[in-house]
């Protein structure tokens, strides 16, 4: 059985989540990993709407094999605007990797110590201009204190509104305009920033027969409600899984079942790791039909990990209204991981829904 790794949110200091450690991370500003030549706005475009996507994760994962990718970052963007979010359709979601050889000119050869004062100078902000909003290549700066970067005309919009404006003056340019974006303008335009916690599964080995057996049970119970014909109301049995409600307008799903009994032991999982590997997905419908090679190499892609649908309760969206959703995301990538020698390179992602 493929070893597959399962990642977890934690809180931690947001000095440990700096590119100088190499981070695996959700929401904030991303930990770029080649520190100057930086996707720009227009790179992360949503296909929908056209605004710059949001930073939503990055895992870091070197090919041990591959000189060149001793270092390597997958980065994963969705667009926030909840209009864009099209069940089983990617258009919102953008993703790339980005790969340095251990010889750079942004890392030293040593690995990281782990400390606040270690090497701040391993920072983007010392490479290239950086959007003061969301950490994108910027193309704008401020036309009065020619301190604060924006990736796009709508970021520097934003910061303006949110105190910019008042606080920058062609008279009196200082230092403080450079920290003017408020709290509650980075909380509405970025995701809550977290640790993403890496552990190997190993619920699997320990669980496969009794897995089978859950299974068995759970299709029992659902098969008995539709001869007794009260497969319409299972939101009235206690004694049912609240999430087998999702089966019961539609045929039998044993990959919606195998899902459930796969995350069981650890549901709050929000991140499966599994590089050459099979998803695990969420329904048998809505599987991608077609997985485009590479735009670098033209070389095959692969499965490499995926985004649980677990993540979403920590991003603080809206419960109200329509809000972003998904099944779970799957990212596919360059199987050679073929060398980029400098910036971005896109990858795919495909969103499955359950309907």
């Amino acid at each position: 059985m493929d070893q597959i790794d399962i990642g977890f949110v934690e809180k931690c200091e947001p000095w440990k989540l700096e590119s100088r450690f190499f981070p695996n991370k959700v929401g904030g500003k991303s930990a770029w990993l080649d520190l100057k030549d930086l996707p720009s706005a227009k790179h992360v475009e949503c296909k929908i709407c056209k605004n710059p996507c949001t930073f939503l994760c990055q895992i870091y994962a070197p090919y041990e094999n591959n000189d060149d990718a001793f270092h390597r970052t997958i980065f994963v963007f969705i667009c926030k605007n909840d209009t864009c979010c099209k069940s089983n359709e990617n258009g919102n979601l953008q993703v790339f990797r980005s790969q340095l050889r251990r010889d750079n000119k942004f890392y030293p050869l040593e690995p990281p110590e782990e400390q606040e004062n270690w090497r701040p100078d391993i920072n983007a902000t010392n490479f290239t201009k950086i959007c003061h909003v969301c950490g994108l290549l910027a193309s704008n700066d401020c036309g009065k204190c020619k301190l604060v970067n924006y990736c796009c005309p709508q970021h520097q919009i934003i910061d303006s509104k949110a105190g910019h404006k008042e606080k920058c003056s062609a008279d009196d340019v200082n230092q403080e305009c450079s920290a003017t974006s408020t709290e509650n303008t980075l909380q509405s335009l970025l995701f809550p920033e977290f640790e993403l916690i890496i552990e190997t599964d190993v619920s699997d080995d320990k669980n496969d027969t009794c897995d089978v057996n859950k299974e068995e049970e759970e299709l029992k119970k659902y098969e008995k409600l539709v001869e007794n014909g009260k497969a319409g109301t299972l939101q009235n049995c206690d004694d049912v899984d609240d999430d087998l409600l999702k089966m019961a307008s539609g045929d039998e799903d044993e990959a919606f079942t195998d899902f459930q009994n796969t995350i069981r032991d650890d549901p709050d999982q929000v991140l499966r790791y599994n590089r050459g590997g099979l998803p695990l997905y969420i329904t048998s419908k809505n599987k991608p039909n077609a997985i485009p090679n590479c735009e670098k190499c033209n070389g095959e892609r692969q499965f490499e990990f995926q985004i649980m649908p677990q993540l979403l309760n920590y991003l603080n969206l809206p419960v109200d209204v329509k809000s972003l959703d998904w099944g779970t995301l799957l990212i596919f990538t360059c199987k050679n991981s073929c060398n980029i020698e400098s910036g971005y390179c896109p990858e795919y992602i495909w969103k499955q829904d359950i309907v």
